[in-house]
Order: C-alpha cells, then sequence, then structure tokens
C-alpha cells in the first residue's frame, strides 16, 4: 500500500500544468490558429507544446511508479525543464514572452515562477519522507 505524499502531490500538480497548461494557452488565435504566424513558427510552437505535455507525462510516471530517490529526482527535473527553458528564451537575441503590440514584459512568469517554487517544496518534502523510510 502506497503512502500518501504530499511533495509528490506538489510535483504532480506542476507536472499536471506541464502537460496541459501548453494547449490551454496556445491552442488559439494567437498562436496556433494564427493566420499571421509562417509555418515554421507554428511548427515550434507545436513541437513546444509537444514538448511540456511529453515532460509532463514522463514526470508523473517516474513520480508513481515507485517511491524511489531515483524516481523523485527525475520527476522534479522532468517537471521543471518546461519552465527553466521558458524563463531562458528570454536571453536570446530579439527574443520577448509577447508579440507587439503586448505591453507585459513576462506574463509567463505567472506560472513558471510559482511552478518552479511549488515543485522545489514538493521536492524537499518528498525526500524528507523517503529519508524516513
Amino acid at each position: 500500500m502506497r503512502r500518501k505524499s504530499l511533495g509528490r502531490a506538489l510535483i504532480s500538480l506542476t507536472s499536471l500544468v506541464t502537460a496541459i497548461g501548453p494547449y490551454k494557452a496556445d491552442w488559439n488565435e494567437t498562436h496556433v490558429h494564427n493566420p499571421q504566424w509562417p509555418p515554421h513558427a507554428k511548427f515550434h510552437n507545436g513541437q513546444t507544446m509537444s514538448l511540456g505535455l511529453a515532460l509532463g507525462a514522463t514526470s508523473l510516471w517516474q513520480l508513481w511508479r515507485r517511491p524511489t530517490r531515483a524516481g523523485l529526482d527525475a520527476g522534479a527535473v522532468l517537471a521543471s525543464l518546461y519552465w527553466v527553458t521558458q524563463i531562458s528564451a528570454l536571453a536570446y537575441p530579439g527574443s520577448r514572452a509577447v508579440d507587439p503590440p503586448g505591453t507585459d514584459r513576462f506574463p509567463q512568469a505567472k506560472i513558471a515562477f510559482p511552478a518552479l517554487a511549488v515543485t522545489a517544496l514538493g521536492y524537499v518534502l518528498e525526500r524528507r519522507r523517503l529519508a524516513r523510510g
């Protein structure tokens, strides 16, 4: 019988947001259905959405298949990668978080930074639980 784990549940929350969030944010007229976007931009958008789904699903699998330190480490890293790469995208030349005439500097921060914080908290809690046995 598996013991309940707040830590794994918190990381799972981030994993679900990682898997579903890109589709919720981008499957609309501003991204996937934007006639102004060239096909190659849509390709990269699809790649990003699929990556989020793959990272989120794989994170959940690592977290819940068996409660081990290796599964926890992998699950937490996988749950975090999408958000870390989203933040790092701002470092590329000419990159912006929004298209003109958007005025927000980085609206994704409302999700990216809390997702990383929730994952970190979940990781600490689950490590402690695993150490207790």
